[in-house]
């Protein structure tokens, strides 16, 4: 019998921009197995209403928990930002965000500097950043910015070149304004764009800065979650994924692998409930860089399943 901390853990987004949150997880904690679900038929969340953002959410986590995850993680920045205390609220099992991980790896590298945050406007909005970051100093100030551009910049695989380092420069120069003096990810798209914002930061600010992923900086927290918990798996071999979207849409297998930073191949398109085979490597052998340019790899099964919310 598979003992609790063997179950597997429930990660899901608006879609696949989540997936880089699975990437880090998979580098962190290479024996879990992961759950991932795509909210795809309905991407983005972040231009929805609070109310429409925590019916969706719930939905999602309650698909995971059927699934019999140990625990779930919002990889998700417009959910983890209106929709979290709902959903612990709801569930009766561990729900963790990618706010608070993001706001402390901040904090840590602002060092009482102001914290610049890019991040959806449903995110912006929220004040989810500032609150998170008031909690762990109140002497760090925040300033956030929307960018939707670079969302789609990072959906459609532009993000070499100077078009999006002219979007990140438009994007940051308020932040450098402010003082910010380190910049937090605050989206999950965001790290496929890490190389130009960290240019353009370097530029504006006369100097580089650091730049926070909070999909790295969440993988950390699960760790360490997990093992005070006592949650983390007993297998050492490595963890199985598993992704359900809501749409599988003909360019999924090449926005997956951009996210997850891992070849996906779909057998073309599937039917509700129906399964799909792709390939991806094994999280020992995960490489390459944030742009998701990987080495030689070797295959792995992993079902890539389209469900009805």
């Amino acid at each position: 019998m598979t003992s609790h901390s063997d179950a597997p853990l429930g990660v899901f987004d608006s879609g696949l921009g989540g997936l880089t949150v699975v990437r880090a997880l998979r580098r962190r904690c290479p024996a879990e197995d992961i759950v991932y679900l795509g909210d795809t038929a309905r991407v983005p969340y972040g231009t929805r209403s609070p109310e429409t953002v925590v019916r969706y959410a719930l939905g999602c986590a309650r698909v995971l928990i059927g699934r019999g995850v140990k625990a779930i993680v919002v990889a998700c920045n417009t959910v983890s930002a209106v929709a979290i205390d709902m959903l612990r609220v709801e569930l009766d099992l561990p729900v963790l965000g990618v706010i608070l991980p993001g706001a402390r790896a901040g904090v840590a590298a602002s060092r009482g500097a102001t914290i610049g945050v890019l991040g959806t406007a449903g995110t912006i909005a929220s004040g989810a950043y500032p609150r998170a970051v008031a909690s762990l100093s109140t002497r760090t100030e925040v300033a956030g910015q929307a960018a939707p551009l670079l969302v789609s910049l990072a959906e459609e695989g532009w993000i070499e070149g100077e078009v999006p380092r002219l979007v990140a420069r438009r994007y940051l120069e308020p932040l450098i304004g402010a003082g910010a003096r380190s910049i937090v990810l605050g989206c999950t798209h965001f790290p496929l764009l890490r190389a130009a914002i960290e240019a353009e930061t370097a530029s504006l600010a006369g100097g580089p800065l650091p730049i926070v992923d909070s999909a790295s900086a969440t993988a950390e927290e699960v760790a360490s979650f997990l093992a005070e918990r006592g949650l983390a798996t007993s297998r050492s071999t490595p963890g199985a994924l598993s992704l359900l979207v809501t749409d599988l849409p003909k360019s999924f297998a090449t926005v997956a692998a951009r996210f997850l930073g891992e070849p996906v191949v779909a057998d073309g398109a599937a039917s509700s409930s129906t399964q799909v085979g792709a390939a991806v490597r094994s999280p020992t052998q995960v490489g390459g860089d944030a742009a998701g340019h990987s080495s030689n790899f070797s295959a792995q099964s992993v079902d890539v399943e389209q469900i009805d919310l």
